[in-house]
């Protein structure tokens, strides 16, 4: 009896730095699913910041590299019907995080965030990222806070907490 690979492994080990692509020189694409996303050296953190005016309440993504298997990332606001998308980050070299910030308004048009993830400068200037961690609107899962400090605290904390070993 042959057993099937579930198709979340199937996903982080195409995920892995040095897995090959998938056909067709795509590279993977990964389901964030959750506020809090750990994978290969990738943590990736969502908060919001809520505001007085709600228009003013912004969603913060904290993405934070830890070895040298991305150097770029870019941050692209999509139409899922559509597929029209938008830059929130256009990109940038990143040494250990960034915080994304955004209307948390824009996500009604544009609900689904790419996070790419390059290797090179060359890579990210051809946008040809090496990684796309995806999510569709903001995870249920996302704590909101009523000050810059607490969300701040929460994001280096949960960051933190994600690359802690385990502990057996």
């Amino acid at each position: 009896m042959r057993r099937r690979l579930a198709p979340a492994v199937v996903a982080l080990a195409l995920a892995l730095p040095g897995a090959p692509a998938p056909a067709g020189g795509q590279a993977p694409e990964l389901h964030g699913e959750s506020s809090v996303f750990v994978s290969s050296g990738i943590a990736v953190v969502w908060g919001v910041l809520r505001a007085p005016v709600e228009d003013e309440t912004q969603v913060v993504i904290r993405v934070a590299l830890a070895g040298a298997a991305y150097a770029y990332v870019r941050v692209d606001a999509v139409d899922p019907f559509t597929r029209a998308r938008r830059p929130v980050a256009p990109g940038s070299a990143v040494t250990g995080s960034v915080d994304v910030r955004s209307p948390r308004a824009t996500f009604g048009d544009f609900p689904r965030r790419e996070i790419r993830l390059y290797r090179t400068a060359d890579d990210w200037r051809a946008d040809a990222p090496a990684l796309t961690i995806y999510y569709l609107g903001v995870p249920d899962t996302t704590p909101e806070f009523a000050s810059e400090p607490a969300l701040l605290g929460y994001l280096a904390a949960a960051v933190a907490k994600a690359r802690a070993p385990v502990q057996p």
